[in-house]
Parts: structure tokens; sequence; C-alpha cells
């Protein structure tokens, strides 16, 4: 068994004093018509947006807040008896030593039986990332202990392609900006084609999030995008695991 030492800088840290809670929204794996992954997203104790939780967090309580998403994410994943994969949003500026940061995920997953194998990390490609370096580190990381890693809404940042090149993700999750509409703009269906071509040949999973039509959907089903996330398929469920309408996939 792998084991993982804390890190010194992240002892004695005061607790939170604030509360929250988690909704999860199905990931559909289109081609197979099944649930391929849950997104956790940060809600509220009364289902409050995630704005409004994150407007909570400050540069003092960042670091707690990183490693309570973790372990809350798994522990609800868990007790709802998900058993696809979990996909969770990280925050690198938060993570200091990435060996020593991650056990407290670690911990969650034998504390609540959920295999490690079955986490993705995400991170927002929008969010400006001050350290390059540290992130590539810590995605190096997180592979070496079995996660798998994802890039969200790629288009609409900092990093783009400069990150893509220096490191290859499982996933890549593309802005819901770009997808929306993307059967009435020519502009947005040279970008997304682009991106997936580029993607496949690195062997890369893609998935479309947003998708709130039938019409973007297709477009992008016909421009080799199997995974989807969005309105059309699922609602996020608070506290709870989202159904498929099965007319999502007709």
């Amino acid at each position: 068994m792998m084991t993982v030492s804390g890190c010194n800088r992240c002892r004695n840290l005061e607790p939170l004093d604030f509360d929250f809670s988690y909704a999860y929204q199905p990931i559909v794996d289109f081609r197979n018509q099944k649930i391929f992954a849950h997104e956790a997203l940060v809600r509220g104790i009364n289902g409050e947006s995630a704005a409004f939780v994150l407007a909570k967090v400050n540069d003092d309580n960042r670091y707690r807040f990183d490693q309570t998403c973790r372990a809350k994410a798994v522990e609800g994943a868990a007790k709802l008896g998900i058993r696809e994969f979990l996909s969770i949003n990280f925050l690198p500026n938060a993570v200091y030593e990435p060996g020593a940061c991650i056990r407290s995920t670690f911990e969650a997953a034998q504390r609540y039986n959920f295999p490690k194998e079955r986490i993705i990390f995400e991170v927002v490609e929008g969010e400006n990332i001050a350290d390059r370096p540290h992130l590539l580190n810590i995605f190096a990381e997180y592979r070496r202990f079995g996660f798998k890693t994802a890039i969200d809404d790629f288009g609409a940042g900092y990093a783009g392609l400069n990150l893509l090149a220096e490191f290859q993700p499982d996933i890549v999750k593309i802005d819901m900006d770009l997808v929306r509409d993307i059967h009435n703009s020519k502009p947005k269906q040279a970008i997304v084609e682009g991106v997936v071509h580029m993607c496949h040949k690195l062997d890369i999973k893609v998935l479309a999030e947003g998708i709130e039509t039938k019409a973007e959907r297709d477009f992008l089903v016909a421009s080799e995008v199997n995974y989807f996330q969005g309105y059309l398929f699922c609602k996020p469920a608070f506290e709870a695991v989202g159904k498929i309408d099965p007319a999502a996939f007709l």
C-alpha cells in the first residue's frame, strides 16, 4: 500500500468557520449511452451556489478549504453509492507539496472505500496560475499516484496550448462558451474541431460541457466528441445522484 507523508506547512491550521456541501452532475459516455463520471460541484448547505461558498475562501483558509473539499466530495460520492469516476476540482495555488498534500484524498478514499483509480482531479484552465511549473508538478504527482487528470474550461483562460504542450491530461473539457450554439458558428466549429483533432492525436478524451440542445450535441457527435455534460442530459443534483433522461440520447 502506498503511504503519503504529511506536509509541515499544513499542520496546525485552523478549521474552517463555514460549512458546505455538494451537488453531483453526470458526465455521459454518449456512444455507450451511460454515465461515465460525476462531477462534484460545491454548494452551500442549503443548496446555495458555488459563488456563495467561494466568496468565503481567502488566503488564510484556502488550503484547508481545498483539503476539505476533496474529503467531502469523496465521502458524498461513497454515501450515494457512485460507482463511476468522480471528478473533483482542485485549487493549484492551495497545493504546497503535491505528494504530501494529496494525503487527505488518500485517507478519504480509504475511509469510504472509494477506489482512488476512479478519482479525476480537474483544474480550471481559466484560473491565473502564477507558477505553471508548480501546476505541472502537481499533475505529474497525481498521475504517479494513480489519479486521472483533466483541464476544465479549455479555451477560456490563461494556459491553453502551452499547458497542453507540456502536460497531456487524461481529459480536456471544452469550455461551454465555445459549445454554445456551435452548430450556427463557423469560427467555433473550426476551433473545436481543431481541439478535437489535436486531442485525439495526443490520446486525450474530449468532453464538451454546458450542452443544452440536441443541435449542439449532434454537431459535436459528428465532430467525434463522445463525452458530454450539461442540462440536456442532467442538471446538478444537490446531495443526490443525477438521473439521465433517456430522451437526451435520441
